[in-house]
């Protein structure tokens, strides 16, 4: 490629005989400060009550015939969101379930059992019963795995029961079946006029344990231990 002195001044660059001096322009402000949000505001819709709210988002940048229109489509077909953990029957066990590849070489483990501050063992039994309500979980006697639950702290100020599953998840081959990549498929919306980012709500709920290896996923809680009959996070090919 070469460059014309036109091409040097308007790229702020100095002519000195036969070389070019560059010369750094400064970072434009809007640059420096990352950019314009990609983000609309939101405007929150609730589809329900006062009492048992239903809550939705759309864009605080449409104009108020839209918002209606979207307001009139989301009351029309409200019924077909999962609200809660009972709207959801579950995928059929025959289109999928969740397989666990243990390796016949690996020894199971039993991890040790941990203790947890007094305050923490209300809030981790009401999210254990909760479990045990929308049927996520059993009773499991007599476990050849044992893991150990994790209380994490999320940003809404509500308790999250995870499960290490660190050491059945190091007996189980990874799966290296690549995932689709996300830009891209960002980059397919390019000139449709509306994007709907759905929240998949409990979508890992949806999907059933394989029965033979429901017992693997067994876990120590104050309450007792259980096992998962539905596919649990933590797991390295979820």
């Amino acid at each position: 490629m070469t460059f014309s002195d036109e091409d040097a001044q308007e790229m702020g660059e100095e002519e000195d005989s036969s070389e070019f001096i560059y010369i750094v322009q400064p970072t434009p402000p809007e640059l420096e400060d990352g950019g314009q949000p990609t983000a609309d505001d939101l405007q929150e819709i609730n589809l329900g009550t006062e009492s048992d709210p239903k809550k939705v988002f759309i864009s605080a940048l449409l104009t108020e015939e839209e918002m209606m229109e979207y307001k009139n489509l989301l009351e029309e077909f409200k019924d077909v969101f999962a609200w809660d953990y009972e709207d959801m029957p579950g995928l059929d066990p025959n289109v999928v379930v969740h397989t666990l590849n243990i390796s016949e070489e690996k020894k199971p483990v039993k991890q040790a059992q941990r203790r947890f501050r007094p305050e923490l063992m209300i809030q981790i039994n009401s999210e254990v019963n909760k479990l045990i309500e929308a049927s996520f979980i059993r009773e499991v006697q007599y476990p050849i795995w044992l893991a150990n639950i994790v209380p994490v702290r999320k940003k809404n100020g509500k308790l999250r029961i995870c499960v290490d599953f660190r050491d059945l998840n190091q007996a189980c081959p990874k799966d290296e079946f690549p995932l689709p990549i996300t830009e891209l498929m960002v980059d397919a919306t390019t000139g449709f006029k509306a994007m709907s980012f759905m929240d998949g709500f409990s979508g890992y709920n949806q999907i059933k344990m394989n029965p033979e290896d429901e017992e693997n996923t067994a876990f120590r809680t104050p309450l007792g231990t259980f096992c998962y009959t539905i596919m649990p996070f933590g797991f390295k090919n979820a």
